[in-house]
């Protein structure tokens, strides 16, 4: 039996191996919210059963105090997730990987980012990312102060499987102000995609709210009612098209996660050999065993979704000129191409 002095001490060490895992603060504006609601909005790679389980074992504190799932958010709450283990330290490792350096001067470098590659270490990928690779290439990268998982230079990201331009910071002051265009939406950023389907209209304007997707929280979808997620804008534009599928241009306004993925598929146009968003099954086309075969081809030559970030535009930091990057489009994706151009042609034929 412990005395009173005892389970005062051991409380005293159970609070002293709670370390800090995330920590939020809700918006003036912050409508009231089931605490369980508001965080699995903003964690990543969790549940709501493991939000629960932290809530039940008081692991959730709101402005210091442990609260129970049911607690209902409110404006400029102070919210905080502890767990009993500390949060892994990510040691940012240089690592000698080749970057493709499309453009560098002493304040930024413009790189060309191959499929299969993780922009910055995280959950899963500790090495092996972009940022591993820039910082054996740069001697020091700037970084924010509310950076948890070490991104040095990075004010924008792109998907694992997602090729092409990135611009780098490599000063403080150039950190601060590309980060500022991007958030002002005054960068150029295009991109070009293969997806199923032919589209009806020749261009057009996607809108709707971004957010977590209910059914499955890797994945993000879209929100059309505007009550959850975020405002996210995509231009499009046909390229070419293939019969089945269509070759398209985006112009992102907004840049959110997996921003062209969701959208397209949203408005029924989902990414060639997109794993994630189905993309990678025949979506239109024949029942011939052919046909399909083709297709399986087609999805075999690629890394992952079609999709790769062509045209990058923006004010240099530095000098205040604007600069505007072009990239070829990976070896993979122009062989697809072509094998779609191959059999529309054959298709065509009297």
């Amino acid at each position: 039996m412990k005395t009173e002095d005892q389970s005062d001490n051991l409380e005293e060490t159970e609070k002293e191996e709670l370390y800090e895992h995330h920590k939020f603060i809700a918006d003036a504006g912050q409508e009231v919210l089931r605490i369980d609601k508001f965080l699995i909005d903003r964690l990543a790679n969790t549940s709501r059963n493991k939000i629960q389980n932290a809530a039940k074992n008081g692991n959730i504190l709101v402005n210091g105090q442990a609260v129970k799932q049911n607690y209902k958010v409110k404006p400029e709450d102070e919210i905080s997730i502890v767990m009993p283990y500390p949060v892994r330290e990510i040691e940012l490792i240089p690592e000698n990987i080749p970057i493709d350096i499309h453009y560098e001067d002493d304040t930024v470098m413009v790189v060309n980012k191959p499929a299969n590659m993780v922009v910055h270490p995280g959950y899963g990928n500790y090495s092996g990312t972009l940022v591993n690779a820039l910082i054996y290439h740069i001697d020091q990268l700037p970084s924010k102060p509310d950076d948890y998982y070490g991104r040095p230079g990075l004010v924008h990201r792109l998907d694992k499987h997602t090729t092409g331009l990135m611009v780098i910071a490599k000063t403080e002051d150039a950190l601060t102000q590309l980060a500022k265009q991007f958030y002002d939406r005054t960068t150029e950023r295009r991109y070009q995609a293969l997806v199923w389907g032919d589209i009806a209209e020749d261009e057009g304007t996607i809108e709707g709210n971004l957010g977590r997707s209910l059914k499955n929280r890797k994945l993000m979808a879209v929100f059309p009612d505007g009550d959850y997620g975020k405002h996210a804008v995509t231009h499009y534009k046909v390229l070419k098209r293939f019969g089945y599928v269509t070759l398209v241009e985006c112009r992102l306004e907004t840049g959110r996660t997996h921003q062209i993925r969701a959208h397209m598929k949203y408005i029924g146009h989902t990414l060639f050999n997109d794993l994630e968003y189905g993309g990678n099954k025949v979506l239109k086309g024949t029942t011939f065993t052919k046909y399909k075969q083709f297709v399986e081809n087609n999805f075999a030559l690629l890394t992952g979704q079609a999709l790769h970030a062509k045209t990058l535009g923006f004010v240099h930091p530095k000098t205040k000129e604007y600069m505007r990057f072009d990239s070829e489009l990976p070896d993979d994706f122009k062989a697809v191409l072509e094998r779609w151009d191959t059999y529309l042609s054959a298709r065509d034929k009297p």
